[in-house]
Formats: C-alpha cells, structure tokens, sequence
C-alpha cells in the first residue's frame, strides 16, 4: 500500500480503522459517514494476523449532528488555549 504523501488539505482527516472483521470495521465507517461527508472506503487486508483495514478521508467542514456541535465547542476551546 502506497502511504499518503503529506498532510490531508484544510479540514479534511485521513481515517484508518483496523478491525478484526470486515463488517466491525464497515460499521465503524458508517458511523463516521453520518457524521462527516467523507470519500468511498478503500478495503485491505490488515496484515499478517488477519483482520481488515479500511481507509477514508473526511471533510470536517461538511460536518452533521452531533459532530458538528462537537467541532465547533472543540474549536472555541482551541481558541482559548492559543491552539496549542
């Protein structure tokens, strides 16, 4: 597999979820798609010991409820802080 270059573009998240199954890691993926607008899932094998890797990026600028709430308390908070 051909690792990402640099660093996914403003507001967007590169996603790698490893499971033992196929179908965990389908649900967790559908999990993020109903909360953030993100690509098609690409599937491989997760290595040697078996186990699935699905791979998405997500737009957090086209964010749904609830994430979009909790992006936008994360952000004011980040504010306060200085960004750290």
């Amino acid at each position: 597999m051909q690792q990402p270059t640099g660093a996914p573009s403003e507001g967007h998240a590169d996603v790698r979820i490893v499971a033992a199954s196929p179908e965990v890691a389908r649900r967790v993926a559908e999990v993020l798609r109903r909360c953030f607008a993100a690509t098609e899932q690409r599937s491989y094998p997760a290595g040697d010991g078996g186990g699935t890797r699905l791979e998405l990026v997500v737009d957090t600028t086209r964010a749904a409820e609830p994430a979009r709430s909790w992006l936008e308390t994360s952000r004011s908070r980040d504010k306060d802080r200085g960004s750290e």
